[in-house]
């Protein structure tokens, strides 16, 4: 009986030891269906629309999700912080979703996932000049070289063809939403930490909405969007920018910052599954080699800097 006891005890513990990975696999899933729901609404509603439709549904749950702990959002200590919240809901929603927006118009969504997985590239440049504190090694900008090396292996053929000008500007989109996901990181670091995860995102969903109302209005009278471009911001609204947040800090809770990070590592390779299996994109062998190639500079770039008092 004992015996029978502690062997169920283990596999309780097993399975509580394996949920997170398992959410971590979930939301890479999420985060990368967010590729595959831009590529099926900005055909119908525009990057602008999509964009204020997004964060509106994203600002809703939000909404609902802090009633629902019986909080609000509506703090003195959150009010003082609107500056900085606004920096954030430009640099890290109103510019890069607008460049994925606009750079899936061109490119397909699993492409864009990898040109959007950068990021940590652009990062390490800027930390040389303003976060010295973490400036990388020699063998971080190694990383840093082979990252962009990839990105140009798949960008350069491209040119050849007849849609050259389309897919240089589609994917000149996506690399500036990835800087400005970088410039939003380091500023978060600098003027953010401490500050309440959902309270953050709350306003920064807000204020993209307050800030892309205005942008998206003289667009909107004549969009005709279809039901599966409304149910697509639905889900990136809900999906992508509430859930997978709320997941993601449960996440930075169980497995820790460099644990939960490491779900950027997946977003690829799900975006490509989402794009495959229902929109039918092609993945060539020079999309999975250079895939390969610039995860392979993002590992370098992400190994332990140097620290610097």
């Amino acid at each position: 009986m004992a015996e029978t006891l502690t062997r169920s005890r283990r596999a309780s513990l097993a399975r509580r030891q394996m949920l997170p990975y398992a959410a971590l696999l979930v939301l890479g899933l999420i985060w990368g269906s967010s590729f595959l729901f831009i590529r099926i609404a900005v055909v119908d509603l525009g990057p602008r629309a999509l964009v204020f439709g997004r964060c509106f549904a994203a600002t809703a749950a939000l909404a609902v999700f802090f009633a629902a702990r019986g909080r609000s959002p509506l703090t003195r200590a959150n009010r003082q912080y609107l500056p900085r919240y606004t920096a954030m809901a430009v640099l890290n929603s109103v510019i890069p979703w607008l460049g994925i927006a606009f750079g899936e118009l061109a490119v397909s969504s699993g492409l864009a996932s990898i040109f959007n997985a950068t990021t940590p590239l652009w990062t390490a440049l800027l930390a040389w000049s303003l976060t010295p504190i973490e400036r990388p090694r020699p063998i971080n900008y190694l990383g840093v070289v082979l990252g962009f090396g990839g990105t140009a292996l798949l960008i350069l053929p491209r040119l050849q063809g007849g849609e050259a000008r389309a897919t240089l500007v589609g994917a000149a989109s996506i690399l500036l939403a990835a800087l400005s996901y970088a410039v939003a990181a380091v500023y978060q670091r600098r003027r953010l930490q401490g500050v309440g995860s959902f309270d953050a995102a709350f306003w920064q969903m807000a204020l993209t909405a307050l800030i892309m109302l205005p942008v998206a209005i003289p667009g909107i009278a004549s969009v005709q969007p279809t039901w599966g471009a409304l149910l697509a911001v639905l889900a990136l609204g809900v999906g992508a920018s509430c859930l997978g947040i709320v997941l993601y800090y449960w996440l930075l809770n169980r497995l820790g910052a460099t644990g939960a990070s490491t779900v950027n590592y997946l977003l690829p390779a799900t975006a490509l599954l989402w794009g495959v299996l229902f929109l039918h994109e092609s993945v060539t062998p020079l999309m999975l080699g250079g895939a390969v190639i610039i995860l392979g500079g993002v590992l370098l770039t992400s190994l332990p800097r140097s620290g610097r008092a």
